[in-house]
């Protein structure tokens, strides 16, 4: 069954007639907020509810794992949340087999990124009555204000429209990234009540994501000599590798959404041109050039390396450069490789 995201609110109660729920798309933050709600309205007051996360990949590789949780019973919860991060239609059959056996006081939360109308797992969520399908699209420019708008009074902090804007902009039309500004722009302010725009502009290193976007544009387009030219220029001493494996991360997503609705309408130039949040003209250029490089398969598998070279870089923070070049050099190569 599907429920809009903004019906999930309305009905939180809802949650507990149900035990499997599908939150697939683009947008980190919205995901992350649904499962925080379903996941309050399971465990209560009580606090007797077991959380165990998985990856795809780790079911895959061990089948059991999966079947294990759902089944086995606990001395000490009542119930239990399974999180199944990057779901697949590889997980179909275990996915059918559990919703088939019901196991009582068991929940599975899927995580997905964009899902073809032809999916297996979607079209499973979506046709079905007894389990949860929600897609979670980019956030338009009207959520992210109300949001930064609400943090913001809460905090008694003052923004000119033109910090707002700035700060929005940065956010990638993604309520994630918006937080994380919001979070250094709280801890900055203390008990300052009003920023100034040039504060602002300094505070999200507006000028230094630019250039960010820039570089991850030459890698997904192959070119070479500008990804190594930038690389030396202005990340000799410091990177900021997270930042740059969310802006890939946008940038894949959003050429995945043009290829599958190109798959639809086959019009690239209209697609480009009314997408959602805008894309800017002088990038329109490169953007074609990437949708010409990429195949969807191959961006499917880059936005599951994004996670898992994340996770990596945390975990080992001393070779934490070597894996982040490594990678994204991985990607620029194979971009040149093609030839238009």
């Amino acid at each position: 069954m599907i429920i809009k995201s903004f019906e999930i609110k309305k009905n939180k109660s809802n949650f507990l007639k149900f035990n499997l729920f599908l939150l697939y798309g683009e947008n980190i933050g919205l995901k992350k907020d649904i499962s925080k709600i379903i996941k309050n309205e399971i465990c209560g007051d009580n606090n007797k509810t077991e959380i165990i996360s998985f990856f795809e990949d780790e079911i895959l590789s061990n089948q059991e794992k999966l079947f294990d949780s759902a089944y086995s019973s606990s001395l000490f919860n009542e119930n239990k949340i399974i999180i199944i991060n990057q779901a697949t239609d590889k997980l179909f059959k275990q996915i059918n087999d559990i919703y088939n056996k019901s196991p009582d006081g068991t929940y599975l939360i899927l995580f997905s990124n964009i899902l073809e109308k032809k999916s297996k797992l979607r079209n499973f969520f979506e046709k079905e009555k007894k389990v949860i399908c929600t897609p979670c699209y980019l956030d338009s420019d009207k959520d992210l204000e109300i949001i930064l708008n609400l943090e913001l009074k809460n905090s008694n902090i003052l923004l000119s429209r033109e910090s707002i804007n700035l700060i929005i902009e940065k956010s990638n039309s993604d309520r994630n990234n918006l937080r994380n500004e919001i979070e250094k722009i709280k801890s900055y302010a203390k008990n300052k009540k009003k920023i100034d725009f040039d504060e602002i502009k300094l505070l999200i290193n507006f000028s230094g994501d630019y250039k960010s976007d820039i570089l991850v544009n030459d890698c997904l387009s192959g070119n070479i000599l500008a990804y190594k030219k930038n690389i030396s220029e202005i990340y000799t001493n410091s990177i900021n590798q997270i930042l740059l494996l969310r802006i890939l991360s946008n940038k894949i997503q959003r050429l995945l959404k043009i290829k599958l609705e190109k798959n639809e309408t086959n019009n690239f130039e209209n697609i480009i041109n009314s997408f959602k949040p805008p894309i800017f003209w002088k990038e329109k250029a490169i953007v074609k050039k990437q949708l010409l490089i990429w195949k969807i398969d191959d961006l499917k598998k880059i936005v599951d390396q994004i996670s898992n070279t994340e996770l990596l870089c945390k975990k080992n923070p001393l070779i934490s450069k070597v894996i982040f070049f490594d990678f994204f050099s991985k990607i620029c190569n194979k971009a040149s490789n093609y030839s238009l």
